[in-house]
């Protein structure tokens, strides 16, 4: 894997894991009882970013080092992938020859 396939990968595994991240431990407007004037009840109050930010990148890391692992083991590739999608490939002139 080459330095910017890893960086590449990193990234997409720190925004799926944002992502999930998000509405956990959100406290909104309506769940406070305080909403402000011209706001959704449902817009946060306490979103927590920042801690939820430095979990993101630690689990991300995890996660990245196990599959950065994987495909720098060999132990599955690229051909494996397109044998489980498409199967055996079939030679030119038919499975009879």
């Amino acid at each position: 894997m080459a330095v910017m396939s890893g960086i590449v990968l990193f990234c997409v595994i720190w925004a799926m894991v944002f992502m999930i991240a998000l509405p956990i431990r959100v406290q909104t407007q309506g769940d406070l009882g305080q909403v402000v004037e011209g706001t959704h009840a449902g817009a946060p109050e306490h979103h927590h970013l920042k801690k939820k930010a430095l979990w993101t990148t630690l689990i991300s890391m995890v996660l990245w080092a196990i599959f950065a692992g994987i495909i720098l083991s060999g132990w599955f590739t690229v051909a494996d992938v397109e044998d489980l999608l498409h199967g055996d490939p079939t030679p030119i002139g038919g499975i009879d020859g």
